[in-house]
């Protein structure tokens, strides 16, 4: 047996002791979603999926009355879209850099990514995708980049979240390259071990503040708590100043920030822990409240507590704010929007949400993009399936992995495909 394989053999071995998840996913929709007890592990239950290539023609499925198209392939693990006044799309293609091994676990996760199509060298540059005519240009827009992931622009000035750095450069309306040196905003918590590198990027409406999304450094605080200094928060930066403050705590991985257009406040998408079970815990949808602390690590939808947190603080447990919108667990939701087009009608009001998938949940969850209906600015219903198949329906392979979600000027909607290499649009048929 290839080593490869041995190591996932020995990992699905000490997996063994739980048959998988006992819960449907639905019950684990919306504000309360059902939490069965927490379960330990010498190795925790992962199913891993074969990561493939999509083959020649193969594409994703999406719902009926909608149309999908590939406009740009042959990238680097592309994260995040952005789309610029002019149509122009920014896509940063990035992965996380090398970390040292520090535990056995550790390094079996990473053969795992490898093997699931999830690893991998990242581009760590920006390009430039621009139509001409039907067809998409690929340019080469920033190189050099230190595995970029949030993006936005502000004027004439874009912002760029680096793993370990809020860095800013001059831009003008179709110019497809950028030479000029980044000018450092304000560092951003890095490190060698930097479990979650995202970095997530929101501007405020009138462009003075950046929110910038910052996951924590381990799973539940296995690093030491030292290790998790401003992270597992959302930082607010003064865009003028690179000044900052903790905005929000106690959200493991935050990403996908954006502003909930009826209400006006600040939402994101929340990868919960791991390791206590296929059904525990949901990764959620949420709103994000000033000084709010949402548990991590020391408890989970509001006082549910983690005991494997230690020292405990039943202060913090007790004021810990429960998410408004369980997605159910181990789906890894990476991509947030909020839709207002015309083009789809039926999505206008809502969010999409892109699930990343995870391993850790057998039968495996997620692995698609869905749309959450929004009433009054709460989240109400159940998601409904958008964009599909990027798992095989055996669940044996994995073609793509969607991540980053923009909406164009056109009001198709734009979808980072992490493992796929590609840019996928999806469209009203007609």
């Amino acid at each position: 047996m290839k080593p490869m394989l041995s190591v996932i053999a020995l990992a699905v071995l000490l997996s063994g002791c739980d048959d998988g998840a006992k819960l449907d996913p639905q019950k684990q929709i919306g504000p309360n979603p059902e939490l069965p007890q927490a379960q330990n592990f010498l190795m925790p239950p992962m199913q891993v999926p074969e990561g493939v290539a999509w083959k020649a023609g193969e594409m994703p499925k999406v719902a009926q009355g909608l149309k999908i198209e590939k406009i740009a392939d042959q990238l680097q693990h592309p994260r995040q879209v952005l789309v610029l006044p002019n149509n122009d799309v920014l896509v940063a293609e990035s992965n996380g850099q090398p970390k040292p091994i520090t535990a056995p676990k550790q390094l079996i996760m990473g053969i795992v990514q490898k093997a699931s199509g999830k690893g991998g060298e990242g581009g760590n540059r920006i390009t430039l995708l621009r139509n001409v005519k039907g067809k998409w240009e690929q340019h080469r827009f920033i190189e050099h980049l230190t595995s970029p992931f949030g993006m936005q622009l502000v004027g004439n000035t874009l912002y760029v979240a680096n793993a370990d750095s809020l860095v800013k450069f001059p831009y003008e309306t179709g110019q497809t390259e950028i030479r000029t040196p980044p000018e450092t905003v304000t560092e951003l918590p890095g490190g060698p071990i930097n479990h979650h590198w995202t970095k997530s990027l929101l501007a405020s409406p009138d462009g003075s503040k950046l929110y910038v999304g910052v996951g924590s450094n381990s799973n539940v605080g296995e690093n030491g708590l030292g290790e998790e200094y401003r992270r597992a928060a959302v930082l607010e930066v003064d865009a003028a100043s690179g000044a900052s403050r903790i905005f929000a705590s106690g959200i493991r991985n935050p990403t996908g920030l954006q502003w909930e257009p009826q209400s006006g406040k600040l939402w994101a998408v929340v990868n919960e822990r791991d390791e206590i079970g296929s059904d525990l815990v949901p990764d959620y949808l949420t709103s994000v409240q000033d000084k709010g602390f949402y548990g991590w690590p020391y408890s989970y939808f509001g006082q549910h507590v983690d005991v494997r947190a230690q020292p405990p603080r039943p202060d913090l447990v007790e004021k810990a704010i429960k998410p408004d919108y369980a997605l159910s667990s181990h789906v890894a939701p990476l991509g947030l929007l909020f839709y207002g087009a015309d083009n789809m009608p039926q999505y206008r009001g809502g969010a999409f949400i892109s699930e990343h998938g995870s391993w850790n949940r057998t039968p495996l969850n997620g692995y698609q993009v869905v749309w959450v209906k929004f009433e009054n600015g709460k989240p109400v219903g159940e998601p409904q399936p958008v964009v599909t198949g990027f798992l095989t329906d055996d669940g044996k392979q994995v073609r793509g992995l969607p991540v980053g979600l923009a909406a164009d000027r056109q009001g198709g909607v734009l979808i980072a495909d992490d493992a796929g290499n590609a840019i996928w649009r999806i469209s009203a048929a007609q």
